[in-house]
């Protein structure tokens, strides 16, 4: 079943769990996410960065909506970091039922400009926004970057934001980056400035970068209020660890060859969130709702 994000949130909110979700860029990652989260019977978010709708093309939505429409999980399609108005546009086009516009590496008023006219053209057909406030560094670039130039969410500046974007929900900076972790880095989540931004703010808040971060401050953030929590480094991390192992042993090509083992490893790391977020066993929460559908206005 397809559903947007405001729908999706406002029932981990008020359960007190997170949804996992979870980047993918092609048929294998989305079967690794879909059939787990199955299984699981968990919600969860499949979304995409703006580049990897650019590499995988908009033919590939129609098949990924067909999944989900059909599927009994609850899902929302979901555009991660659209950088501008015009890949937000290409969404909507494609059926996404929900946006981020990040805006967090412009100034305060760009960022609520960007934001608020993201708003405006979404919500006319049904279609969730959420914005980021704070940063935690720039995608595809090292973890350090975001370890380095991240920037702390100010809870009254949180409060403000939302009330004049009108944002559904928001991404938060409270200590993570994108990407696996050094080895000598051990990253912490302020629980003490989420709690802050929890007390000021009513939208479910997202928490970006949740890879490679302790399981313990994960599970101590959705308790403290975080209903998003954003997977992409960690479950490709252990799909194409297996696909170099098996090509290292096998140089078959055949994909029937090759990608079932290296699914089912992508597939513990998609269960074990579930677990984590306290998502298991909870789309049955979602039964009452209608699926969602763009309503042009």
């Amino acid at each position: 079943m397809l559903i947007n994000m405001e729908q999706m949130l406002a029932i981990a909110q008020e359960n007190k769990f997170a949804v996992g979700a979870y980047n993918i860029s092609n048929l294998e990652l989305a079967r690794i996410v879909i059939e787990q989260c199955e299984a699981d019977n968990a919600p969860a978010i499949i979304e995409v960065h703006p580049t990897e709708v650019f590499y995988c093309k908009d033919d590939f939505f129609a098949y990924i909506l067909q999944r989900i429409k059909n599927s009994q999980i609850p899902f929302v399609l979901h555009l991660d970091h659209g950088d501008n108005l015009d890949s937000v546009a290409r969404a909507i086009h494609n059926g996404f039922s929900s946006v981020m516009i990040d805006g967090s590496l412009l100034s305060w008023d760009e960022n609520v400009d960007i934001t608020r006219k993201t708003v405006e053209m979404c919500h006319r057909v049904g279609v969730s926004v959420e914005g980021e406030l704070g940063t935690i560094g720039q995608t595809g670039r090292a973890v350090e970057d975001g370890l380095k130039n991240g920037i702390y969410t100010k809870p009254d500046d949180a409060k403000q934001f939302v009330e004049e974007t009108g944002v559904d929900t928001l991404a938060v900076g409270i200590g993570t980056a994108h990407g696996i972790y050094p080895k000598n880095v051990t990253p912490e989540i302020r629980i003490d400035i989420l709690k802050d931004i929890v007390s000021q703010v009513e939208v479910p808040l997202v928490l970006h970068g949740g890879s490679s971060n302790p399981d313990g401050q994960i599970a101590e953030a959705v308790k403290n209020g975080i209903s998003k929590v954003n997977i992409s480094s960690d479950f490709k991390h252990a799909f194409f660890n297996k696909v170099r192992e098996v090509l290292a042993n096998d140089e078959g090509w055949d994909p029937n060859n090759l990608f079932p083992v290296c699914i089912e490893e992508g597939k513990k790391v998609v269960h074990h969130k579930n677990q984590l977020f306290d998502a298991l066993g909870k789309a049955p929460l979602y039964k009452k709702l209608s699926p969602w559908r763009a309503e042009f206005l």
